[in-house]
Formats: C-alpha cells, structure tokens, sequence
C-alpha cells in the first residue's frame, strides 16, 4: 500500500518524505502562490485557479487571498462560499463545506493529527480525518477546527473557538474548547 492510499484510508502514512504526497503538496502550493499574488481586479484568474486546485466548488464563491491549502483534490465547497483573508484547509482527508457557509478572517481547518509518540512523530508520521461543514453556517474569525469533526447546518461558531468535537444544527457554539452556547430558533 502506498503512502496516498494509505492517507485516503485514515491509516497512519509518512507525510514528511514520501516523494508522491510532497510533489502533490509543492503543486497546491504553488498553486495558492500564484492565487494570493494575482491582482484583486483579476478575477478570472483567481477563479480558473481554484477551479483547477480544488476538488469540487460551486459556481458562486469567493476566497480573499491568503489562502493555502496541502493537497486541494480533497477540499468539497458548497454554492454561495464565501471566506476572509488568511483561510488555511490542511486536507490530507476529505474537507467539506456546504452551501451557503460564511468564514471569518484567519480560520484554519485541519484534518491532520501527529501520533503522540515522540519516535513516530519525529519520522514524520501522520493520519487524516475528515472535516465537515454543514449548510448556513458561520464561522467567526480565527476558528480553528480539528480532525474528525463535523459542523451541522444552521450552526454559528464564535470568534476564537477551538473546535474539538462535533456541534449540532441550529445552535451557536463558542470557546475553546468550543461547545454550544445556546439555540438558535428558526
């Protein structure tokens, strides 16, 4: 089994020197590169290259530059997308957003986790879990969500959470470690 498959099966893989995953990366990254040093007036650039960068994207999004990304192939974006400045997806797994999902500034969602020993950790070790992100959600600037966690429709997520588990529909959750704070009627 290869280092890729064994990342698209959840496994522990090598991400730091496997020759395969890190060309994958260095393309994305360049890729974002290029996005974030485009004009703000050229938009059809911009969108050629998130079109060519991300797995599946609605036609209506828009993503202010700084954005970066491992592998882009991963990412999932619903229709009316919208993201801040400094957006980072570390989509070593499956990453997906919903419609209708507004991200503040500075918000990074992370699949990646590192084993918590040491000796595998420092040969560069690591595994993926899937991110979702549910419809008509808000994410608040400099959330940080974490593998394996999953965000329901309706939810909106204070500014500066840290999301560590799953958050139902319909409520607004805060903090770090995030948790629900109160419903939100409909």
């Amino acid at each position: 089994m290869t280092e890729k498959e064994k990342m698209l099966a959840g496994q522990i893989y090598d991400a730091n020197y496997d020759i395969e995953l890190c060309k994958e990366r260095e393309k994305a990254k360049d890729m974002c590169y290029e996005y974030n040093n485009l004009l703000p007036s050229n938009k059809e650039k911009k969108e050629s290259i998130l079109k060519s960068l991300i797995g599946k994207i609605g036609e209506h999004f828009h993503i202010e530059p700084d954005f970066w990304c491992d592998y882009g192939y991963h990412i999932e974006i619903g229709e009316n997308f919208y993201s801040n400045h400094h957006l980072v997806i570390l989509d070593g797994a499956k990453v997906t957003f919903g419609h209708d999902v507004f991200i503040g500034p500075n918000c990074g969602f992370y699949t990646a986790g590192h084993p918590l020993e040491y000796k595998e950790r420092n040969i560069g070790l690591e595994y993926a879990k899937p991110i979702t992100v549910g419809n008509n959600v808000w994410l608040g600037g400099n959330v940080t969500v974490l593998p394996g966690v999953a965000i329901a429709d309706g939810a909106v997520i204070g500014a500066g959470s840290v999301v560590t588990k799953d958050i139902p529909s319909n409520v607004v959750a805060a903090g770090n470690p995030c948790r629900v704070i109160k419903e939100i009627m409909q």
